[in-house]
């Protein structure tokens, strides 16, 4: 299912990488965050090249709803208790500046990229006391925020907090403008990287500094990535004939709804979930029942799902990899505010490749620590090794024979546990249902049709292609 935003632009395609070559920085990752930051290097003279594992912007940043704030939900509160109102502020005002960026690019440079100032919201259905703390908060962070009662949205609320000064784009329109006169290499997915050099089915770069910008680090040792990192999955539609809004809508209410306008039409999220843990299904159409309830007779226009790496803090991981890498650099963990974390990630790992000192490097520090990420990596633990113990003792859910069309599953064939889907015509397709990065069990997705790794992310459809990493290889 492609988003709305694929299905409104032209793309231009690159030619794969074809050969050895030699660069003084590499990007591994043709999304928001992996051009950007190829844009800051070639902006200072350095020479880079961008190697994508598919098209420009086909992952993450062609399915995000496009929102460019630094309001990231209810965040301000938790930052400034777990590490100081000094860091939170540096956080808060990293991500004003994106938008900042973000905007004087755009109007410099004329782009047409449908790019909208407007206020950003988060709205409560149910509870004022919430949001007036986190307005406390925002407000000693020297954040432009207001309490109001008010809205455009089609329903009544307790609260909104409205954040002056966001804005609203396209994202892909703007990607391919930003990827213009950089050197992308498409279709060119890396299938290991040993020290300086990035390797690639047809070719191999050597490079100064590696930047891992491919959503999830998919390099095990060293960094640890995968002890530090979860995803999460989150729905979206967009419709036609609804009424209009003013900004963009965020809801911090249990099961609470994302709205955005794009033209005419508004854009609907929600629905979110760990990976993996969606047995159930049942998102989209919980989306298409709210829209149906808010603006009766609309008509969905595109349906698409998009997948965000979560940190163990909540704050993203941008800077060196490891201390035993200190060449290479990661961007990851943006946790569903990619549009002003990838601007952020740009000019600091740009600043940390060119020697320049940026105060922003130990807020984002992958090598940061505290006692909040030492609990949350215990859970985290915990999920892998439920994962990997439903994949070495748990049985099949069923038989082969009983698993009607349409449906998939975990069932029992021969002996050995497989997973199995059977479509409408009664095709059936089967899959060793171990996740290949690290042997976890994964679970079926009757919403996209789509084998689900519960412990790290991974995914891949019922044949067993490859469709989200941090797994290199299909089943």
């Amino acid at each position: 299912m492609s988003s709305i935003w694929e299905q409104t632009v032209r793309r231009e395609e690159r030619p794969p990488l074809a050969g050895d070559i030699q660069v003084q920085a590499v990007v591994i990752g043709g999304g928001m965050a992996g051009i950007l930051t190829a844009k800051e290097l070639a902006g200072r003279g350095v020479h880079t090249v961008v190697l994508e594992a598919g098209r420009l912007g086909g992952g993450q940043t062609g399915r995000t709803t496009a929102k460019i704030t630094a309001q990231h939900g209810m965040i301000y509160q938790g930052l400034i208790l777990h590490f100081g109102k000094e860091k939170a502020r540096q956080y808060a005002l990293a991500n004003q500046r994106a938008v900042e960026r973000y905007r004087g690019m755009i109007e410099q440079a004329g782009v047409l990229c449908d790019f909208q100032t407007c206020p950003a919201y988060l709205y409560s259905r149910l509870a004022a006391e919430p949001l007036e703390r986190e307005e406390e908060a925002c407000r000693r962070l020297g954040l432009s925020v207001g309490f109001t009662t008010q809205t455009t949205l089609p329903f009544p609320v307790k609260a909104a907090l409205r954040m002056e000064g966001q804005a609203l784009f396209h994202p892909l329109k703007f990607l391919h403008w930003a990827a213009e006169g950089l050197t992308v290499y498409e279709d060119t997915p890396v299938t290991a990287v040993r020290g300086d050099e990035v390797l690639t089915p047809k070719g191999k770069v050597r490079a100064e500094h590696i930047v891992f910008a491919a959503h999830y680090p998919f390099v095990n040792l060293p960094g640890f990535y995968f002890t530090r990192l979860h995803q999460e999955r989150s729905y979206a539609v967009a419709l036609k004939g609804t009424g209009e809004l003013d900004g963009a809508y965020y809801g911090v209410d249990p099961g609470g709804l994302s709205l955005r306008p794009f033209g005419s039409m508004v854009l609907l999220g929600g629905g979110g979930h760990r990976t993996g843990d969606n047995r159930a299904g049942g998102q989209y159409q919980m989306l298409e029942d709210s829209a149906e309830r808010l603006w009766p007779n609309c008509q969905v226009a595109a349906r698409w799902s998009a997948q965000d790496c979560i940190t163990l803090d909540g704050v993203p991981y941008i800077g060196t990899f490891s201390p035993t890498r200190p060449r290479w650099y990661v961007a990851t963990g943006f946790g569903k505010w990619g549009m002003t974390s990838s601007m952020v990630a740009s000019e600091l790992i740009a600043d940390q490749i060119c020697g320049k000192e940026n105060a922003l490097a130990p807020i984002f520090s992958p090598r940061r620590f505290s006692m909040l990420a030492a609990r949350t990596m215990a859970k985290e633990g915990g999920q892998a090794a439920r994962g990997l113990a439903r994949a070495v003792f748990a049985q099949g859910e069923g038989s082969l024979d009983g698993l009607p069309p349409g449906n998939g599953g975990l069932v029992s064939w021969q002996g050995k546990k497989v997973g199995a889907y059977r479509d409408k015509e009664g095709q059936l397709y089967l899959v060793d249902p171990r996740c290949p990065h690290m042997g976890c069990q994964l679970e079926w997705n009757p919403e996209e049709r789509s084998w689900d790794c519960p412990c790290h992310g991974s995914r891949f459809d019922y044949e067993g292609r490859l469709l989200d990493g941090p797994a290199q290889t299909g089943l």
